[in-house]
């Protein structure tokens, strides 16, 4: 993800986009990305494939050639810490436990071994992801995954297979009180088994589009929220780390410095030590409001 890329979570392992927080058809993005020639070959030409075993490589190039969806997802800007978002980019199951423990999301992503993971949403998919490729360049980035995956549910008549391979590109483009203001470009080519394009292009592609456009956007905004708690209140996000029930305590300590760091770095005080309003700040755009009576 090791595991880079908690960006996994927008991508459409068999057909249909994992529930990031904050995912409601009421509030898709009108702009799902696109599929041009050219952002095509772009990404193809970043494709590391020499570099990647026989097994590997024919893998991507097998899920490329019978792609039956390409979709570049709109490229996200977002404010944050430059160390704070690597070690969410190499520790994505950390972020989903986040979630979790805060109550605002079914995902889990639970690793398996070095570079992958066991997916499930929480809504009918579920899937294998391995990071086959992983290059850094300064506060930039390179990361290639290959999926596999099963939908069972309601929006589809049968149950779904697929795989899936994704590109994400990352880098600095800016500075600001939080640090740098980051852009991340996420590819996504998915192959789904003994499914008919038509089918893909009138049924299932506006909505898987939009949903990974929406749930792209929302991570980045969380990603945000969780640089500006970081920095605001650091020993709030320290001992929210300390309650992550899946997360080891080697991870949960880094989480904890790279939070100090960072509201050092940004001259705050850091004397905030509640963990409930930690927690609070970072769940109040995706958790419902307590119904009134």
């Amino acid at each position: 993800m090791i595991v880079r890329g908690w960006v996994i979570a927008v991508a459409c392992v068999a057909g249909v986009a994992a529930a990031a927080p904050g995912e409601d058809a009421k509030r898709l993005l009108p702009d799902g990305g696109g599929s041009s020639r050219q952002a095509r070959a772009d990404v193809l030409r970043q494709l590391p494939l020499e570099r990647l075993p026989a097994a590997q490589r024919n893998a991507v190039e097998d899920c490329v050639r019978g792609s039956t969806l390409y979709r570049r997802l709109p490229a996200l800007d977002i404010d944050c810490d430059t160390a704070l978002l690597h070690f969410a980019l190499d520790k994505p199951e950390v972020v989903v436990d986040i979630w979790r423990a805060l109550g605002i999301s079914q995902l889990s992503l639970d690793p398996t071994g070095p570079g992958q993971w066991h997916l499930a949403d929480g809504y009918g998919t579920v899937g294998v992801l391995r990071l086959i490729h992983a290059r850094r360049d300064g506060n930039g980035g390179l990361l290639v995954f290959h999926g596999r995956g099963r939908y069972t549910g309601s929006l589809a008549p049968r149950p779904l297979t697929g795989s899936c391979v994704i590109v994400v590109r990352h880098g600095p483009v800016g500075t600001t009180a939080l640090g740098h203001r980051h852009r991340l470009v996420v590819d996504a080519f998915v192959d789904m088994d003994g499914i008919g394009l038509e089918l893909v292009t009138r049924t299932l592609q506006p909505l898987v589009v939009r949903c990974a456009a929406a749930n792209l956007r929302e991570i980045g905004l969380f990603m945000e929220t969780l640089s500006t708690t970081a920095i605001d209140n650091p020993a709030g996000v320290e001992r929210l780390a300390g309650r992550l029930p899946r997360t080891p305590d080697e991870d949960r300590r880094s989480l904890a410095r790279i939070a100090r760091r960072a509201a050092a770095a940004a001259g705050a005080g850091g004397a905030g030590d509640d963990h409930d309003s930690a927690a609070t700040r970072l769940a109040a755009r995706w958790k419902p409001a307590p119904t009134q009576r």
